[in-house]
């Protein structure tokens, strides 16, 4: 078990993911370097956020 670097919930690593919890991940990767550290709902949260608001990864 993990904790969350956001929400601070602990979480395993090997839940099935959604593809919001993927995109997410990507996002943790890529741009902001946390990868391996948020829960699969946090990383929903940030792919959903990331789709509205940060129209420079959208394209």
């Amino acid at each position: 078990m993990k904790r969350c670097g956001i929400c601070k919930n602990e979480f395993a690593e090997t839940a099935a993911k959604s593809a919001y919890a993927e995109a997410g991940e990507w996002l943790a990767g890529e741009v902001w370097e946390d990868a391996g550290q948020l829960c699969p709902q946090c990383l929903e949260s940030r792919a959903r956020l990331a789709m509205m608001y940060l129209h420079d990864k959208n394209t």
